[in-house]
């Protein structure tokens, strides 16, 4: 319920209801602005209480007169004491303009979580996390996600600001370009999640770009979240010697994606859980816009993180996110079973991939990174050896692989390739190494771990072999790990490859 300066509403006893799908949504009654009059701002302030339980978004309504320059939002919520092991209160917000809330339709302005506590838009310049234009007559909508809500509910209030007078002109977006210089054929390093102040993190494009050349990245992937506001400010970061390419954290609650590589401008929804059945339609509206779908950090224990849409419709998934965690061995034990079934089935596979998913000091850029070979530093190329598995995680710009396996009459396969013999034909699997001091190598297959080697010397370099068959193993991909230490992770990665296929197809 919501009202004017001249009262609080209490509750949400009086309301409208819609429903969009098994996630509900709330509209609560609209707040009104007269025309200018001579003024040059106005207030509205609009308030209530959110019960345990709530719809994922609610929306207050806004009704925005003709000769409005700005739209200014600020809102707080209480934060009571809750006892230990319960969920107290957090509330995002975001705007969506005169075309409406329509899911994946033209009125999305701007979200920006629970990272901010106010945000302006207007033609020429708006708050990090916001679209820049006019704001034109019409029912406008502050979008309010009550991330969770402690028993006692969460009591908010809304302060809307308009500032009347003539708009200013829009800026025309300038985006990177869509290759660098390269060089051709070859290995390029990349870290294709990370966040900027455009949504929940703390450091600028520019301060990211020079953190990804420091640790040796050739190309990255801006992936905030639920926005596309940050997508204009790259174009001065890149370079010859930096790919920067496009895309969106689309971050709901049943799990994280990134869309990766999308077209410039590229927004997509992300209110909707998975007993929606709507993630398909988003899937395809990523690639459509020439990007890849990638699963994040599936098994990541923050609320609303775990991934529940399945992997029908990934590219790839990220297996190892940030310092490695226990969280990330458990998605290394699922993408290598996804890879027992594939063989087993006679079905496409899933590529893993690697990311930083930093957000602020003292994550690292590039920590890890993927190493994908790729014919040339372009999006399409790079993009084609992420989807084809042409790729190994590093945990940084020190450690280099080079895995392959030979076998039959001279035939020799690379990383998310397959070796095409016969089931007895003797192969040799052969992984160097270099940048990985004191670890130890292990070759994995679709029977499980087969080979482990002695730790490498203190120089991090060495070479290592296996002989097996196509019979007895129908993949096999190395893992490099650090000496186990105490704790839950079984010696944590310092780098892995995506598999090598054995046998005819």
């Amino acid at each position: 319920m919501c009202d004017d300066t001249h009262g609080q509403a209490q509750g949400i006893g009086r309301r409208a209801l819609f429903v969009t799908g098994a996630a509900a949504a709330l509209t609560l009654g609209s707040v009104s602005f007269a025309a200018a009059d001579g003024q040059r701002q106005e207030t509205r302030t609009a308030g209530g209480t959110l019960p345990p339980g709530s719809p994922d978004f609610v929306y207050v309504p806004v009704e925005v007169p003709s000769g409005v320059q700005e739209i200014k939002v600020s809102y707080t919520y209480d934060k009571p004491s809750v006892p230990a092991g319960t969920q107290g209160n957090a509330l995002d917000i975001g705007l969506f303009d005169e075309h409406g809330t329509e899911l994946g339709g033209r009125g999305f302005r701007g979200w920006s979580g629970g990272a901010r506590t106010e945000f302006f838009v207007r033609a020429d310049d708006a708050t990090p996390g916001y679209i820049p234009g006019p704001v034109r007559e019409g029912t406008w909508y502050v979008a309010l996600g009550p991330y969770t809500v402690a028993p006692q509910g969460l009591t908010y209030e809304l302060t809307i600001t308009l500032t009347y007078g003539r708009a200013g002109e829009t800026p025309r977006p300038v985006y990177p370009p869509s290759r660098a210089r390269g060089r051709g054929r070859a290995w390029y390093r990349g870290d294709c999640h990370l966040h900027s102040w455009y949504s929940d993190g703390r450091r600028t494009p520019a301060q990211i770009a020079a953190l990804a050349r420091a640790a040796g990245l050739d190309f990255i992937n801006s992936s905030d979240h639920n926005t596309h506001s940050s997508h204009p400010h790259w174009a001065d970061q890149a370079g010859d010697d930096l790919l920067i390419m496009l895309g969106e954290e689309i971050t709901t609650r049943n799990g994280h994606v990134v869309a990766l590589g999308t077209e410039p401008g590229t927004f997509v929804d992300w209110r909707y859980r998975a007993r929606d059945n709507r993630w398909a339609r988003f899937a395809r509206d990523v690639r459509r816009a020439g990007g890849l779908v990638v699963p994040a950090h599936p098994h990541a224990t923050c609320v609303g993180c775990g991934w529940k849409f399945g992997f029908a419709e990934a590219d790839a998934v990220e297996v190892w996110n940030g310092p490695y965690t226990p969280d990330d061995e458990a998605t290394l034990a699922e993408w290598d079973n996804t890879l027992v079934a594939a063989v087993r089935q006679g079905r496409a596979w899933l590529p893993a991939m690697g990311n930083s998913d930093a957000h602020r000091d003292p994550d690292a850029v590039g920590m890890p990174q993927t190493v994908v070979l790729a014919d040339d530093l372009t999006r399409e190329a790079i993009q084609a050896g992420i989807r084809a598995g042409r790729s190994y995680v590093a945990e940084s710009k020190n450690v280099t692989l080079g895995f392959s396996v030979t076998g039959g009459r001279g035939q020799r396969a690379g990383i998310g390739e397959r070796l095409e013999v016969a089931a007895d034909t003797p192969v040799t699997v052969r992984l160097e190494v270099s940048g990985a001091p004191r670890c130890s190598v292990r070759f994995v297959t679709d029977q499980g771990v087969l080979y482990t080697s002695d730790p490498l010397p203190v120089s991090g370099a060495g070479t290592f072999e296996w002989r097996t068959t196509p019979a007895y193993a129908a993949y096999v991909r190395a893992e490099v790990r650090h000496e186990t230490a105490l704790g839950p992770v079984p010696g944590a990665l310092a780098a892995f490859t995506n598999p090598v296929f054995l046998g005819a197809t």
